[in-house]
């Protein structure tokens, strides 16, 4: 059995579950998940949860908020006044809206409450402040060679120059 350590591309089969067990992600069968271990392509306690496994493994794990999609940011709520929008735009709690901000950037925002006189929108991640759950099974590792993992010219010595 191979061992996934940083820089290897790992593929694995998944299911990521609330504190109350609902499914919130997985892989589908047909298509697990590829990714660089230690490069940032996922979040960081799900590429530390892979790291050290063996391929073939099956494991679980539970991610706090601090390494998942940080904590949730009172900061990121916001009440807006209901006449900021369209009249015959639906404003569904549970939705997400995708806004504009004073400098033109897109940001996509949930809608967490709504009145007559106004809207409440939360732009935290939907899974901030959460544990995540992660069943995870390991079905390959593919190593590159030693001088791959830091770039193309990590193993070359410069000859002496006298």
């Amino acid at each position: 059995m191979i061992r996934a350590s940083r820089g290897d591309t790992v593929t694995v089969r998944y299911t990521g579950r609330l504190a109350d067990g609902t499914v919130f992600d997985s892989s589908p069968e047909e298509r697990p998940l590829s990714f660089i271990l230690g490069k940032g392509e996922v979040i960081p306690g799900f590429d530390e949860g892979v790291t050290d496994m063996y391929s073939g493994e099956k494991k679980t794990f539970t991610i706090p908020p601090d390494k998942a999609y940080g904590t949730h940011d009172a900061a990121y709520v916001e009440e807006v006044p209901r006449e900021m929008f369209p009249e015959d735009l639906p404003l569904i709690v549970g939705h997400q809206l995708e806004v504009t901000n004073e400098n033109d950037d897109k940001l996509l925002v949930m809608v967490v409450g709504v009145t007559d006189d106004s809207v409440v929108l939360d732009g935290n991640h939907p899974l901030a402040g959460k544990e995540l759950t992660f069943e995870v099974e390991l079905l390959k590792v593919h190593k590159l060679p030693p001088e791959s993992k830091e770039g193309p010219l990590a193993a070359f010595t410069p000859p002496d120059r006298k």
